[in-house]
């Protein structure tokens, strides 16, 4: 016997619909980089990165300096692990005393603002980058990440493109962020959700002296 394919009709493409996909293809394909951007990037994977990721653990003041001369904007005792991965350093600006955990990902397509006092945990992942799924060429979108002074953003988080996370919250272990959290919340889940409120020690201790104070 002998298979044939008699009968079986390939899928005719017509020609408009043709034309349209050769079109989306041709807008997929165009970068949405500089080349003075692609040129920088390139630096940065080739020395600044590396140079980053060799340092010893708790050499905090060369990481420091190796993003300031990539533009990062970096402040005082600021602590990053060698292998934190940054894409962008000159969109990234992150305020005194915060640290970030070994394996966090700060994707800064976009511009990524953490405040003074934060910290990053392990492998918590920061996405200031997407694409319009709207749009059938799926232009790149980078909007802005801000984490607020005080801010906990705890193991393997993820935080979405253009979400702001208020001064003091807490973001739990492998929580997913797509919408804003108000200041001093703590929040878990995916997606994320209020869980409780989160009142510092240093707060209640100041509404009791306060109570104390009217008695």
């Amino acid at each position: 016997m002998t298979h044939t394919d008699e009968g079986l009709q390939k899928p005719v493409i017509p020609p408009a619909e043709s034309a349209s996909v050769h079109d989306l293809a041709a807008g997929r394909g165009v970068s949405a980089w500089t080349t003075s951007d692609k040129i920088k990037r390139l630096a940065w994977m080739m020395l600044g990165g590396v140079l980053f990721r060799i340092s010893f653990h708790n050499w905090y003041g060369f990481r420091r300096v190796v993003l300031r001369a990539f533009g990062a904007r970096i402040g005082a005792a600021v602590r990053i692990r060698p292998t934190v991965r940054i894409e962008i350093p000159w969109n990234l600006e992150i305020g005194d005393e915060s640290s970030v955990g070994d394996h966090a990902i700060l994707y800064s397509l976009g511009p990524i603002v953490i405040g003074r006092l934060v910290s990053i945990s392990q492998y918590a992942h920061l996405c200031a980058g997407t694409h319009d799924y709207t749009d059938p060429a799926m232009p790149l979108l980078r909007p802005p990440i801000r984490i607020s002074d005080e801010a906990w953003i705890a193991a393997d988080a993820f935080i979405g493109p253009g979400v702001t996370v208020g001064a003091r919250s807490v973001v739990a272990a492998r929580a997913v962020v797509v919408r804003d959290v108000p200041p001093d919340q703590v929040v878990a889940g995916n997606p994320a959700r209020f869980v409780k409120p989160r009142v510092l020690r240093r707060q209640a201790a100041g509404s009791a002296n306060n109570q104390g104070n009217r008695l």
